[in-house]
């Protein structure tokens, strides 16, 4: 296998070097372009850009020189109602360029008046809208968009920690043992689990705590659990009010059903002959209200910019669509993607360089070369986000989250004076206050945290 690979391999070199010297011996190839970012941008007195690269990478393959400019009018190229051609598909006819580099679509009308390579990219017809005036549809966990994924953890975080502190204020505070006939305290690790729970959902389980410390966590509790239920509601509202608004648009159908944002497309692009010439009645009703409302801009980075301004729908190239999202983080490019085509150099028709181009370019495309100039030219300049408007954190919530904080920690530290006060009391009725003992008292009581003690553990003799 591997050595058929390389007697292919050297049979296709052969095979170009052999049509290297096929081609027209002039000094100098003119290259007729169209700025568009990122095929052809200007950088000072240059050109650079995806196509700029591209056709570097051919003049090295094929061993030609070339001259770029610009072309004169601005247009892509379509045929006008005389018959005649304008933009680059002109100029390669009127013999003023030998070859035509752009985002260039090979086109049924365009191929039997022009030559067309082997696309160096495919691509289709997509829509392209702002992401704030479309919605994506109900899905089954919009439950929790309310709050950001920060906002639950945090929640989570600080039940645990509260049906922790509940346990330990319980263990701690003497006043939760009062009852040795109870069969010790009742705040075992699970039942503070489901006690912190009841109060989440605001059910409230019983039995209460009934020392001040245990008290004091429980309230702060219970306060925090409304607080973030009024603003859980509240964002669950609002949420609903402002989709209430926003449009379903998953594709073309969704797109011609609605009267509220207008879309068009580039004027005399092959876009619009797609729909121009469909059968398809939905793209003949996107055609006919395009053509009613005369909606076509005149170029692609006026399309773009509609759409980032208001209730305008840009029909485009998806290559170019995807580019523009890629730059501009408030632009959405829906899935639906049709009239699958690719992008092809031109040259005169029956030019002997056509075949040497089309062979350059499927080498270029196996070698990986035309995807390492796609991920170079179409990088992102946003950074990933998830939509903060989708996932809002409930106003106030920081605060109600220090505010529990504070309220665990003053009730652990009125259980510690509450241990600390009980075991004075009971030292001072035994007559033997020493620091020895105190000790003593301290760390047994501490034991009890690990250990459930019985209820008789207050009942001890300090010794």
């Amino acid at each position: 296998d591997a050595l058929n690979q390389r007697k292919k391999a050297f049979h296709a070199w052969i095979y170009l070097r052999v049509c290297v010297f096929s081609i027209p011996a002039k000094s100098e190839l003119k290259v007729t372009t169209i700025k568009q970012d990122p095929y052809t941008m200007s950088k000072g007195s240059q050109l650079e850009g995806y196509c700029m690269d591209l056709l570097s990478e051919l003049a090295k393959k094929l061993g030609f020189k070339y001259k770029v400019h610009l072309v004169k009018d601005g247009s892509y190229g379509r045929m006008d109602e005389s018959g005649h051609w304008n933009g680059m598909i002109g100029e390669v006819l009127r013999g003023e360029a030998d070859l035509a580099i752009a985002p260039l679509t090979l086109t049924a009308a365009r191929e039997r008046v022009v030559g067309m390579t082997k696309p160096y990219m495919q691509t289709g017809i997509s829509i392209l809208l702002r992401r704030d005036i479309v919605s994506d549809g109900s899905a089954c966990f919009d439950f929790l968009r309310p709050f950001s994924a920060e906002t639950w953890f945090g929640v989570l975080v600080a039940y645990l920690i509260t049906a922790v502190s509940i346990c330990l204020v319980a263990r701690l505070s003497p006043g939760e043992w009062s009852q040795p006939e109870a069969g010790g305290s009742p705040f075992t690790l699970s039942h503070s689990l489901w006690y912190a729970a009841g109060a989440l959902s605001l059910q409230g389980p019983g039995p209460h705590p009934k020392a001040l410390s245990g008290r004091v966590v429980s309230c702060t509790w219970w306060f925090f659990a409304v607080i973030l239920l009024a603003c859980y509601f509240s964002n669950l509202s609002s949420k609903q009010d402002s989709e209430s608004t926003h449009l379903m648009i998953k594709g073309f159908e969704d797109l011609a059903n609605q009267n509220v944002v207008e879309y068009g497309t580039l004027a005399g692009s092959s876009t619009l002959a797609f729909f121009k010439n469909s059968n398809n009645p939905v793209y003949r009703r996107i055609y006919e209200h395009m053509e009613r409302m005369k909606s076509y801009v005149s170029s692609m980075d006026e399309g773009v910019q509609r759409a980032r301004e208001g209730s305008f729908a840009f029909i485009g190239e998806s290559v170019s669509l995807d580019l523009a999202v890629a730059r501009h983080c408030e632009l959405v490019r829906v899935h639906e993607v049709i009239g699958m085509r690719g992008y092809s150099i031109v040259s005169p028709l029956g030019s002997p360089m056509l075949k040497n181009l089309s062979v350059a370019v499927l080498q270029l495309s196996e070698a990986g070369e035309l995807a390492y100039l796609r991920s170079k030219w179409w990088s992102s300049s946003c950074v990933a986000q998830l939509t903060r408007t989708s996932a809002p954190h409930a106003p106030g919530v920081k605060g109600v989250f220090l505010l529990l904080a504070g309220g665990l920690l003053l009730g652990l530290l009125l259980a510690l004076l509450e241990l600390s006060s009980q075991s004075r009391h009971m030292a001072q009725e035994q007559k033997a206050i020493t620091g020895s003992n105190m000790a003593t008292s301290y760390r047994h009581d501490f034991q009890c945290l690990v250990l459930v003690k019985p209820p008789e553990y207050h009942q001890r003799i300090v010794s």
